[in-house]
């Protein structure tokens, strides 16, 4: 087949932004690609034009452009303009349903979107009021489209509960890992007591409840240390430019001489912060799946992760990992202090990890399973 990508984010050397979603994206298009499928990427938001080549994948890199009114409109009809134009051989193009980026295109294409995650499904997570140019634009792309894929259950239910639409057009398949590219040849060597976060400094992550947390914890285990790794950004909460500054004001002194911030690193270099964690913790209030808890899981790391929704499709309580509300601050404490003190634990919750990867995220056998599904929408 010949399929293509729409995306605003993909990670790449020459492209501007990459993310959990792009991280996804980059995984599947690999994937497709070593099964001899040929795959076309657009990512729009670009800096500049330009057209490439890299490991047997085209990538077309649409530049933003600036309109004097009603660019969201102009913008998403030079996009629709630009993929039909170049369409060539594709026979499906897949996009996100963020922003609703699809809105108003007359694609002539067939056309699935993945719930990555709209903000109307965040805003209806976070239950705060979304504004309405956003809510229309997404429901006027999903209404555009011929099939939908999730990444898990709770975020494909709930996303096509809250656009109305048919439930026999939603297929759930989850993000997958290289998992060759994921090797932890020495799991019982990390460095004690040290937790990690991944992700965006945003009050969704959980970021708020973490820093509670920890202020708990370092009383208990005065050794903890805590990493966050992730870029910046503004709180839509406060008006705050800052999320991480805001997170300072709640550390206790403490806390705030045990933490570091190291800011947005190379992906490449993402494996080794985990590697090198005694436990990861991710108590989001807001995802589709969240990659960097199944990353940690592949890297046989004990995480102490969300238990709302989404994570059910990710964790067996108590087996593979741990799973609480990012509200319930002392069942964090609690369990984080005992892994910090039980090294036969650990290592069981990593290996445990592991085997839940291997048989629910291996990339190779998610690729297949989006073959047939393209294939069954196409009517092939």
């Amino acid at each position: 087949m010949h399929i293509a990508y729409l995306t605003p984010e993909y990670p790449h050397e020459k492209i501007s932004n990459g993310g959990g979603m792009g991280t996804s994206i980059k995984n599947l298009v690999e994937a497709l690609v070593e099964l001899g499928h040929e795959v076309t990427v657009f990512v729009y938001g670009q800096a500049v034009d330009a057209v490439f080549v890299d490991h047997k994948i085209t990538f077309h890199l649409i530049a933003q452009k600036k309109y004097q009114l009603g660019g969201f409109y102009f913008y998403r009809k030079h996009i629709e303009k630009y993929i039909n134009m170049n369409k060539g051989s594709i026979e499906l193009l897949e996009a996100p349903d963020w922003t609703g980026i699809t809105a108003f295109m007359n694609l002539q294409l067939p056309l699935i979107i993945r719930f990555h995650g709209s903000d109307t499904y965040f805003c209806h997570i976070e239950k705060r009021a979304q504004k309405f140019k956003n809510k229309f634009f997404e429901k006027k792309a999903v209404s555009r489209a011929n099939a939908f894929i999730a990444p898990t259950n709770f975020a494909g239910e709930k996303s096509m509960e809250l656009f109305n639409l048919p439930k026999d057009k939603l297929k759930i398949i989850h993000y997958g890992l290289e998992l060759e590219k994921f090797n932890n040849t020495h799991p019982d060597t990390y460095e004690k007591y040290r937790l990690l976060n991944i992700g965006t400094l945003i009050r969704k992550k959980g970021v708020f409840q973490l820093i509670e947390t920890f202020n708990k914890l370092v009383e208990i285990e005065p050794k903890s240390t805590l990493v966050f790794i992730g870029a910046d950004s503004g709180d839509v909460q406060t008006g705050s430019t800052s999320t991480w500054e805001l997170m300072k004001e709640k550390m206790t002194t403490n806390a705030a001489a045990r933490i570091s911030y190291l800011g947005k690193i190379p992906y490449n270099e993402v494996q080794g912060q985990i590697k090198k964690a005694h436990v990861c913790v991710f108590p989001s209030l807001a995802e589709t799946l969240g990659m960097v808890t199944i990353e940690s899981m592949a890297l046989k790391k004990a995480v102490v992760n969300t238990d709302i929704g989404w994570a059910q499709d990710l964790i067996d309580h108590g087996v593979d990992g741990f799973m609480y509300h990012p509200d319930d601050i002392d069942s964090y404490v609690t369990t984080i202090s005992r892994l910090f003190n039980n090294r036969e634990l650990v290592k069981e919750l990593g290996e445990n990890a592991t085997q839940t990867i291997q048989n629910k995220f291996d990339i190779k056998k998610n690729a297949l399973e989006n073959i047939d599904y393209y294939k069954l929408v196409l009517n092939l």
